[in-house]
């Protein structure tokens, strides 16, 4: 495939011993590796011009006409792209030839094929195959290919291949219209998300929401607040997180661990605290225990605000209540403040109880407190708590640059 070869009875004229002949998951497994040989991602560290990695806000992607690509790397890629697409193609018909075992394909394998095809942001083919493919296409593979798209910033694309779920005989359920939801509000299109949403609160509606639905809605509002530099457009934000909370009791659902966290944490960023703290004195009352999310996001609030004793304040209740056990993402917002109040010492000895409970601080909040110490005369760290943070720190950054190497574009 690689190699741009065709494919032919020739190229396997006598299959190992050991070969019993192709399977299901065989198959997708082969078709799930297209992806990555042949397509890049918009979003794709490697191919990002910088030295770190950034992310912007997911917004709704436009796709150039599948003939005209724009400029010479621009054209290469879109010729990579469309030789990935046309080999899985090739293979997913020649698998299923007599003189290739005579495979025959079922949901599974062609739920895979459309993501690979979903994928590559070439939407024509994937059209093509579906209608070809009608007997085998279900919700789950519909669902899919709009969470590939939605993932991809293809919201409108998304919607379009829910709304052609009844060309291809199937009928959404409420895990289809969640996701074609998450989808919508990941790019920010709220309005077509409320009218999903409405649809299903609809009487006699076939799909009605569940908590997630509300959840998903909830959790934009809050994020999206953050996004606008208006006062007004957040308070109008937090205030529909606020009426989707409330809809969503009205509606007879009990809200979860994640639904409250999300509106906790939308709260907590813009200084709602006291409502923030009404909705946890409720988790308390109605027997949903808090985790570590929760209390972080109180903990970032009153680091940020200059309130740091009530931030290790609510560390420590964290512990004695059981709840969670802190981590890194704990620690750090309350050093970063003590550093910053110069209370150096109490710095010092979060960092050090930080990493005699097994978390590595990150590379900033370690230099910041070794930075701090030499500067206000304290005594410096230990030999063996140096040491522990500096190997942690280089094994991290090794792992990473492992896992996601980081290539300049020249």
């Amino acid at each position: 495939m690689i190699q741009h070869r065709p494919f032919a009875h020739s190229l396997c004229p006598a299959p190992p011993p050991s070969f019993s002949g192709w399977t299901s998951d065989l198959v997708c497994t082969i078709l799930a590796s297209i992806p990555r040989f042949f397509f890049l991602s918009h979003r794709s560290v490697g191919r990002q011009p910088f030295s770190s990695r950034h992310r912007s806000p997911l917004r709704q992607r436009l796709l150039r006409h599948e003939s005209r690509p724009v400029g010479p790397a621009a054209h290469r890629d879109h010729s990579i792209v469309l030789l990935g697409v046309s080999k899985a193609l090739e293979f997913y018909s020649w698998v299923q030839l007599p003189t290739s075992s005579g495979f025959s394909h079922d949901e599974s394998t062609c739920r895979e094929m459309a993501r690979v095809l979903a994928k590559s942001n070439i939407l024509p083919p994937l059209w093509r195959f579906l209608r070809s493919n009608k007997q085998l296409v279900t919700i789950a593979t519909v669902t899919s290919i709009i969470k590939v798209l939605g993932e991809q910033g293809l919201a409108k694309e998304a919607l379009a291949a829910f709304y052609r779920m009844k060309q291809l005989h199937c009928k959404p359920d409420s895990q289809c219209y969640n996701t074609v939801i998450a989808s919508l509000c990941r790019v920010g299109d709220s309005k077509n998300a409320r009218s999903l949403l409405e649809q299903m609160e609809l009487p006699g509606a076939r799909c009605s929401p569940d908590a997630y639905t509300y959840t998903i809605l909830i959790s934009f509002y809050c994020k999206g607040s953050m996004q606008t530099g208006s006062r007004k457009a957040i308070r109008r934000r937090i205030w529909e997180a606020n009426h989707m909370f409330r809809r969503m009791l009205f509606k007879g659902f009990v809200p979860d661990i994640v639904t409250y966290n999300c509106l906790i944490d939308g709260l907590c960023k813009t200084y709602r605290i006291e409502r923030a703290h009404e909705l946890f004195d409720d988790m308390l009352l109605k027997g949903c225990p808090p985790n570590r999310v929760t209390y972080n996001s109180f903990i970032r609030y009153y680091s940020v605000v200059n309130e740091v004793d009530r931030a290790i304040e609510m560390m420590r209740a964290m512990v004695e209540r059981e709840h969670a056990v802190p981590s890194s993402s704990s620690y750090t917002p309350i050093i970063h403040s003590l550093c910053e109040g110069r209370r150096v010492k109490e710095a010092k000895e979060l960092l050090l109880e930080m990493v005699n409970g097994g978390h590595i601080p990150r590379e900033f909040t370690y230099k910041l407190v070794c930075d701090a110490l030499s500067g206000s005369g304290e005594d410096d760290l230990c030999e063996e708590v140096r040491r522990r943070a500096e190997e942690g720190i280089d094994a991290r950054c090794r792992r990473v640059m492992q896992l996601k190497p980081l290539m300049r574009v020249h």
